[in-house]
C-alpha cells in the first residue's frame, strides 16, 4: 500500500479533520467574492472579464489538485502539510487586498482592448490568483493521504468535501450579509485570514496526536494505474462538473430576474447551489462506503439529474414566476430574503444535490478501477478532471451557448449532456437506451421563460397581458425585451427584469435633460462619452448639436445598439448609424481606466444601483477617473434614480458625486408633480452658466433639432431647462453629514440600495433635497431680466 498509513486510533480522529475543512472553505469563499469584487475593478465586469476572472480562478484549482501529488513527497505529514497550505493562502490574501491598488495603476498603463485585451487581463488575472487557487486546489489532496485509494477511503473524502462546502456556505452568507455589508473588502479579507491560521493551528496540534508513517519510500512516486473504467469515471465527473457550472450560469440569470439582481439575491443563489452540493457530497460518501457498485450509483446519479435539470426548467418558467408575491408588501427586508431562500431551494436544490453526491461517488469508483497507489494522485485527478469540466462549462454556456440559442435550448443542451453521462458509465446497455430515451423527453419538455418574466422580472404577477412583445434577447452580459403597452402604446426597453428606458414622458425628459443639459452649459462640446446605450435617447440628444464632432458610447452588451436602437430611432435620432459615433463594447469603468482620452463631456446613465455590479459607476475613485478624463472646463451629469431606492442611498451617491466634484448641482425630473429622479452636474473648474450666451446658441438655425428636442418633452426655452435646478450641492451640507461614501474597498452603494429595490419614496427624497435649496447666486449669469426670470421658475418649482 502506498501513501496510506493510520496510526493505532488516528482512524476515530478523522472527523475532526471535518473542522478543519470547514474553516478552510468558509475562508475560500470570502476571499473569492473580494477577489472577484477587487479584479472586476481593474479588468471590467464584462462577461469576457468575468470568463477570465473565473476560468484562472477555477484553472489554479484545477492546476493545484494535480500539482501537489506530483512535487510534495509522500513522507510529508498531511496535517503539517495543510497547515502549511492554509499559512501560505492567507499570505497571498494579504498581499492581494493590498497590492490591487498598486496593480490596478499599473494596468491602467497596458490594458487595452480587444484580443490585446483579453491577453493582458488573461496575465493579470494569472499572476494574482494562480498562486493562491492553486494552494486552495491542493488542500483536498493533501488530506487524502490519510486515507486508502479505495471505495472506503474514498468515503472519506467525500465527508471532508462535504465539509468544504459547508464552509463555503457560511463563507458565502457571512461576506454577502455581514462583513462586506457592514465593513469592508480588507477587513473580510483579514476575518479569512485569521480563520486560515485557526485552521493551520488546529492541524499542528492534531498532527501531535495523528501521528503520520508513509508506507514504502517508493510510494512517493507511485500513482493508481487508471485503466479504461476509471478514465470513463473521469469523464463523467467532468460533465458533471461542466453542466452543473452551465446550469449556475443559467439559472442564476433567471433567478436574478425573479428575484432582483441585488448582491443579496446572488449570495441566496450560490448560497442554496453550496448547500445542496454539500449535503449531497455527505449522502454520496454514504452511499459509496454502503453498496457494492458506486459506479451504478454514479450512474443513477446522473440519469436523476436529466429530471432534475428538467425540474427546475419547469419551475422557472411555469411555477416561481407565477407565485403572487409582492415584495413591496414585505415588513423588512430580511422577510423577502427568507422567502427568496425558499424559491431558490424550491428550483434548485434537487440538482445540486446530485451534482454534490456525483464527486464522492466518483472517487468510489474510481479508486475500484485504478491500482493501489498515492491517493493523493487519485484525489487530484477526480477533482481536476470536475474542476475542468467545471471551467469549460461556465465559459461555453456564459460566452457562447446562451447568447447563440437562449436559455430554454442551453438547459436543454445539460439535459442531453447530463444524460451522455449516465450512459457512458451505466454497464447495461439496456440500461444506457433506456436513460437515453428519458434523458430525450426531459429536454424536450424544457420550455422558455415567459415573456413578461425577462420585461417586468419580480412585477411579474402585476404585469401580465399589459404589454405586447416586440423583442426577447438573451446577450452575453444581459437579458433584454422591448416592449409596447397595449393602452398607451409607449415603448419599454427592459434590462435583466426592470425597465432601463421608455418613450413615457418623465423618461424621456430624463434623457433628454441627462444629454442636452451639459451640452448647453459647455460652450463647445467637441467630443462627448456616455457610459450606457440605453434606448439611446441620451445618446441621440448629442446628435442635434453641431459643435459635437465626436461620441463614443460605452456600452457592455452588443445586442442594445445593434438592435433595441432600431425600436427607438425616431427618440434616438438614429443616433447609433450616425458618422460621429463611435460604440465601444466593454464595461464603462474599464474603458475609462484604460483609455488615453479625454472629453469635454461625459455623461452616465448607469442601471439602478442596487443592481450587481452597478455600484462600481458610483464610487469616488470611479468619479476621479472620470473627472481625470474631462477637457479643461469638461462637464459630467450623473442619473441618480429617486424611486425604487431609499434615501441612505440616495444621500450616498450624491455625497460621493460631491467629493470629487464639490462645486455640483442637482437637477430635478418630476412625475406628475413627485420627485422621480435628478442629475448630477459637475465641472473640472468652476465656470457660470451664461443664460444669454446659451440662449443666443440656442436660437441659431443650426441648433433647431436640439430646440424641437427639448420641445417634445415639455423643455420650450434654455430657462425652461434651467428650471430644473434642485439645489446646489452646498446647500445639502446638513443632509448629507451622515451619508456613507461609496468606495471600491467597500461597495457600500449596493449594500444601501439593495435593501430596498422595491421602495417608491422618490417624492419624500425629492422634497428633502429641495427643502435645502437656495437661489444659487452667481452660478448664471446674464441679463438681470433673464436671471430674474429663472428665479421666479425655480421659486416656482417643488
Amino acid at each position: 500500500m502506498a501513501a496510506r498509513a493510520f496510526a493505532a486510533g488516528s482512524r476515530g480522529r478523522l472527523p475532526l479533520l471535518l473542522f478543519l475543512f470547514v474553516g478552510s472553505g468558509c475562508a475560500a469563499l470570502i476571499y473569492e467574492i473580494v477577489w472577484f469584487q477587487l479584479l472586476q475593478m481593474v479588468v471590467g465586469s464584462s462577461a469576457i472579464s468575468l470568463g477570465v476572472l473565473l476560468g484562472t480562478f477555477m484553472g489554479g484549482m484545477a492546476i493545484g489538485s494535480l500539482w501537489l501529488s506530483r512535487v510534495v513527497p509522500v513522507g510529508r505529514h498531511p496535517l503539517r502539510l495543510y497547515a502549511a497550505l492554509e499559512l501560505s493562502i492567507a499570505a497571498c490574501g494579504l498581499i492581494i487586498v493590498f497590492g490591487m491598488p498598486v496593480v490596478g495603476r499599473a494596468y491602467a498603463h497596458i490594458g487595452g482592448e480587444g484580443v490585446t485585451g483579453i491577453l493582458v487581463r488573461a496575465v493579470l488575472c494569472g499572476v494574482l490568483l494562480l498562486p493562491p487557487t492553486m494552494l486552495m486546489g491542493a488542500t483536498l489532496p493533501a488530506i487524502a493521504r490519510w486515507v486508502e485509494a479505495s471505495p472506503k477511503g474514498m468515503a472519506w473524502m467525500g465527508y471532508f468535501y462535504a465539509g468544504n462546502t459547508g464552509g463555503a456556505v457560511i463563507g458565502c452568507l457571512l461576506a454577502g450579509f455581514y462583513l462586506l455589508r457592514l465593513y469592508d473588502m480588507p477587513t473580510a479579507t483579514l476575518v479569512a485570514v485569521v480563520l486560515n491560521i485557526g485552521v493551520a493551528v488546529l492541524a499542528v496540534l492534531l498532527s501531535r496526536d495523528m501521528p503520520y508513517h508513509a508506507s514504502a519510500p517508493d510510494a512517493q512516486s507511485a500513482a493508481p494505474t487508471v485503466r479504461r473504467g476509471g478514465r470513463v469515471v473521469y469523464a463523467v465527473i467532468a460533465l458533471s462538473g461542466l453542466t452543473a457550472l452551465g446550469a449556475e450560469v443559467i439559472w442564476t440569470r433567471l433567478l436574478s430576474l425573479l428575484l432582483g439582481g441585488t448582491t443579496y439575491t446572488f449570495s441566496i443563489i450560490l448560497a442554496v447551489f453550496l448547500i445542496g452540493i454539500g449535503a449531497g457530497s455527505s449522502v454520496g460518501a454514504w452511499v459509496s462506503r454502503t453498496v457494492v457498485n458506486p459506479r451504478m450509483a454514479l450512474a443513477l446519479s446522473q440519469v436523476a439529474l436529466t429530471a432534475a435539470i428538467a425540474w427546475t426548467a419547469f419551475a422557472l418558467a411555469h411555477s416561481l414566476p407565477y407565485w403572487p408575491v409582492n415584495p413591496g408588501l414585505a415588513s423588512t427586508p430580511w422577510v423577502l430574503f427568507q422567502l427568496d431562500f425558499a424559491r431558490c431551494v424550491w428550483a434548485v436544490l434537487p440538482a445540486a444535490l446530485l451534482w454534490g453526491a456525483s464527486f464522492p461517488l466518483a472517487l468510489a469508483s474510481a479508486s475500484r478501477d485504478a491500482s493501489t497507489g498515492d491517493s493523493a494522485r487519485l484525489v487530484g485527478r477526480v477533482y481536476a478532471a470536475n474542476t475542468t469540466g467545471a471551467i469549460i462549462g461556465a465559459l461555453a454556456f456564459s460566452v457562447i451557448v446562451v447568447p447563440a440559442v437562449g436559455t430554454q435550448h442551453a438547459q436543454q443542451l445539460l439535459v442531453v449532456i447530463a444524460g451522455i453521462s449516465a450512459v457512458l458509465v451505466v454497464p447495461s446497455r439496456y440500461l444506457a437506451g433506456v436513460f437515453a430515451v428519458a434523458a430525450a423527453l426531459f429536454a424536450a419538455s424544457v420550455s422558455a421563460v415567459p415573456f413578461e418574466l425577462l420585461a417586468y422580472g419580480r412585477q411579474m404577477p402585476w404585469r401580465l397581458n399589459v404589454v405586447n412583445e416586440l423583442y426577447r434577447g438573451e446577450g452575453m452580459n444581459s437579458t433584454i425585451a422591448v416592449s409596447q403597452l397595449k393602452e398607451a402604446g409607449w415603448r419599454n426597453f427592459h434590462v435583466s427584469g426592470k425597465i432601463e428606458a421608455s418613450t413615457e414622458p418623465q423618461d424621456m425628459r430624463l434623457q433628454r435633460l441627462l444629454g442636452n443639459l451639459p451640452a448647453m452649459v459647455h460652450p463647445n462640446p467637441a467630443s462627448v462619452l456616455v457610459v450606457g446605450f440605453g434606448a439611446g435617447v441620451t445618446a441621440g440628444s448629442f446628435v442635434p448639436y453641431p459643435e459635437v464632432q465626436r461620441l463614443t458610447i460605452c456600452e457592455i452588451e452588443r445586442l442594445i445598439p445593434q438592435v433595441v436602437s432600431t425600436f427607438f430611432g425616431p427618440q434616438n435620432f438614429e443616433v447609433a448609424k450616425d458618422p460621429r459615433t463611435r460604440i465601444v463594447y466593454d464595461d464603462a469603468r474599464h474603458f475609462i481606466l484604460t483609455t488615453n482620452e479625454k472629453y469635454d463631456l461625459i455623461t452616465s446613465d448607469p442601471i439602478h444601483p442596487w443592481v450587481k455590479g452597478a455600484a462600481t459607476l458610483y464610487t469616488k475613485e470611479y468619479f476621479a477617473l472620470v473627472k481625470a478624463h474631462l477637457n479643461p472646463g469638461g462637464v459630467v451629469t450623473q442619473w441618480v434614480p429617486l424611486y425604487e431606492s431609499n434615501s441612505d442611498a440616495v444621500k450616498s451617491e450624491i455625497a460621493t458625486f460631491l467629493s470629487v466634484f464639490p462645486n455640483g448641482t442637482i437637477w430635478g425630473n418630476l412625475n406628475n408633480g413627485e420627485g422621480y429622479d435628478v442629475v448630477l452636474l459637475g465641472q473640472e473648474g468652476n465656470a457660470p452658466i451664461d443664460l444669454d450666451a446659451i440662449q443666443e446658441r440656442m436660437n441659431r438655425p443650426d441648433h433647431s433639432l436640439a430646440r424641437r428636442s427639448l420641445e417634445e418633452v415639455g423643455l420650450h426655452a434654455a430657462l425652461d431647462v434651467f428650471a430644473t435646478f434642485a439645489a446646489r450641492g452646498s446647500d445639502l451640507t446638513t443632509w448629507l453629514r451622515d451619508a456613507q461614501i461609496n468606495r471600491d474597498r467597500d461597495l457600500r452603494l449596493q449594500y444601501l440600495a439593495g435593501m430596498t429595490p422595491d421602495a417608491y419614496l422618490g417624492g419624500s427624497i425629492y422634497n428633502e433635497i429641495v427643502a435645502n435649496r437656495h437661489f444659487p447666486t452667481g452660478l448664471f449669469i446674464g441679463a438681470d431680466a433673464r436671471v430674474q426670470a429663472l428665479a421666479a421658475l425655480i421659486g416656482g418649482a417643488r
